[in-house]
């Protein structure tokens, strides 16, 4: 609701069009099972975009990263605001780090991809599966848990940075796929509704990220991390596809020129995707049939 006032203001600002909220409760705001037990990928976006076509509203905001990659039948991405923060954050008691956390320190994710790269990095950790909003694993912080890891963006937008310990840097700790950016959808042929707030370096990075998860046939609870970035007309990816234990992982980095490709984002989620996979990435981890 957070990140929906706020796209609901700017397209006001932007149109002129006076915007009524429409809340949609979805399947993952009301489950309390474990993200990879109900589905993952679509779990936040299934009413939403059945609201979407049976027009009770006409745009649909969304956290990119909870989209699936396969697209909706009549709908589209009329827009990708300019993407917040993609880091992941620590927050814990005490001022604690991950390095400093003390052993067998209690920390809580609902993120299997945060879970595998917790036990990569601390296997000594106890990683506990959590799920609830923002304010309700932040309060279980230094009473049933030492810390727990949420998305800098999400506690960005909730005005909870003050919650943060210790921000985790994207080159060794790879977030999910589009984490940060929004996905404004829309019925086909209704994009102009939303097209004057896309930002297009934030588009192009967000949709190689989540190119790679399409060509693994990967979901969004996936152990899978990327980040790509659009600088000087090169647009970079790379791609960490971990073991769920955090026994291993591999990596795949590449780049080309925005320019020189018809579909820049696709050809380089091709290159980075098909390189993870000769290195193993489906042996490693769980993939197929879940995107």
């Amino acid at each position: 609701m957070a990140q929906t006032r706020t796209t609901a203001d700017s397209i006001a600002a932007r149109t002129g069009v006076e915007i009524e909220l429409v809340p949609v409760t979805t399947e993952g705001d009301t489950s309390t099972a474990s993200l990879k037990n109900v589905g993952g990928t679509g779990v936040f976006a299934s009413a939403l975009r059945e609201a979407l076509l049976a027009g009770d509203c006409d745009v649909v905001v969304h956290s990119f990263k909870d989209l699936p990659t396969a697209p909706a039948d009549g709908l589209v991405i009329g827009a990708v605001p300019k993407r917040a923060d993609a880091r992941d954050a620590l927050c814990a008691r005490d001022g604690l780090t991950l390095d400093t956390l003390p052993e067998g320190a209690r920390v809580g994710t609902g993120s299997p991809r945060r879970q595998a790269q917790l036990h990569a990095r601390r296997p000594d950790l106890d990683v506990v599966d959590i799920r609830g909003n923002i304010d309700t694993r932040l309060g279980r912080v230094g009473d049933d848990l030492d810390a727990v890891v949420l998305a800098a963006a999400g506690l960005d937008r909730l005005h909870r940075l003050d919650a943060v310990t210790q921000y985790l840097e994207l080159g060794p700790w790879p977030t999910a796929p589009a984490q940060g950016a929004l996905a404004l959808e829309t019925r086909r042929g209704e994009e102009r509704l939303v097209a004057k707030l896309d930002h297009r370096p934030s588009h192009l990075a967000v949709s190689a990220e989540r190119g790679v998860l399409a060509r693994l046939e990967a979901g969004c609870a996936a152990p899978i991390g990327a980040h790509a970035l659009l600088e000087d007309g090169l647009l970079f990816l790379s791609a960490r596809v971990y073991a769920p234990d955090g026994s291993g992982h591999v990596t795949s980095s590449h780049a080309l020129y925005a320019a020189d490709a018809k579909h820049p984002a696709g050809e380089l989620a091709e290159r980075v995707a098909d390189e993870l996979l000769e290195q193993g990435a489906a042996d490693l981890a769980p993939l197929g049939g879940t995107a």
